[in-house]
């Protein structure tokens, strides 16, 4: 009986492999120049701020013996993770928050799809000034809006207090005025983003549905919509994680109206424990819980966005 044994792979002088078999691919210099920059920023921006922040997560001051040396840093593990979430009034925030998005979110983004519908679709003369004019809130710092829309709100000099049906500045009417003065500054913004990608819809896929007698409603929900799908995905994906950042809008009503409390929004509550109550530890551990929180609705929200894409 014969014996074949399994032929080796030629080899080239010096040992190296045959040309057709796979090579481990080297990283060159000028790949890791490149990278560099990046690296660098993304350590410096991301990396240290967020490791500081977990290092201070796990310490809180504390006084020892009768208090005459002052506080000291005491090694509390997850004790300050324990005592935000079971804080009511990180609840609470997390709750306004929560509302302030259902309504928020739905209501901007859709407003902007729509206003970059009709200027794509050509039914608003001159469309580069109302295309200015809607955009024009979002280069208004977000505090000089905060307080126009204050004393818009103001129930002695502002002229809404009489229009709307409730107080925009009490309890049952802070929310919405909060989500009017949000949507307000940031429609704008989205609905250029959604023109840009309008634009670059294939006109001759248009002409096309045209011809085959597709109105403008149609064209507008069949054609352009789905074709602008990943756009659409991504600012959503900006504006929960923004949603969940609320801070500028309640901090400068705070000084309005007592029902936006010092921590209305878990933002808020982040700069009383820092700033006003100088307990670091508990603001790092509620700091780290609101990026894991923003964290994980972005990846639900572009896992959702990859699915309806394939």
């Amino acid at each position: 009986m014969t014996v074949v044994t399994p032929a080796r792979a030629p080899q080239s002088a010096g040992g190296s492999a045959a040309p057709g078999a796979p090579r481990r691919r080297r990283t060159s210099p000028a790949t890791l120049l490149l990278v560099a920059p990046f690296a660098l920023l993304l350590t410096g921006t991301v990396l240290v701020p967020v490791g500081y922040a977990l290092y201070l997560s796990l310490f809180t001051e504390r006084l020892s013996g009768l208090g005459f040396d002052g506080p000291h840093d005491v090694f509390v593990w997850l004790e300050n993770y324990g005592d935000v979430l079971g804080d009511a009034a990180f609840h609470d925030s997390v709750a306004n928050v929560a509302l302030y998005a259902l309504i928020h979110v739905p209501l901007m983004l859709g407003g902007a799809l729509l206003l970059a519908l009709l200027l794509d679709a050509a039914t608003v003369r001159l469309r580069q000034v109302w295309s200015l004019a809607v955009f024009l809130p979002y280069a208004v710092p977000g505090v000089i809006a905060g307080l126009v829309w204050a004393y818009l709100y103001s129930p002695n000099i502002g002229p809404l207090n009489d229009v709307l049906p409730w107080d925009p500045l009490g309890s049952d009417g802070v929310l919405p005025s909060i989500v009017n003065m949000a949507t307000w500054q940031w429609m704008g913004y989205n609905m250029i983003i959604f023109y840009t990608a309008l634009r670059t819809v294939p006109r001759e896929v248009l002409e096309a549905a045209r011809v085959d007698g597709a109105g403008a409603v149609r064209t507008a929900l069949g054609i352009k919509v789905p074709m602008i799908r990943p756009t659409m995905f991504v600012a959503l994906v900006f504006t929960v994680i923004g949603s969940l950042q609320l801070f500028t809008e309640p901090l400068v009503l705070r000084n309005f109206t007592p029902s936006v409390t010092s921590t209305w929004t878990p933002s808020l509550y982040v700069y009383e424990a820092a700033f006003i109550s100088n307990d670091y530890g508990r603001a790092a551990a509620a700091s780290l819980l609101l990026a894991v929180a923003s964290a994980l609705l972005s990846a639900l929200v572009m896992r959702l966005s990859a699915r309806r894409t394939r």
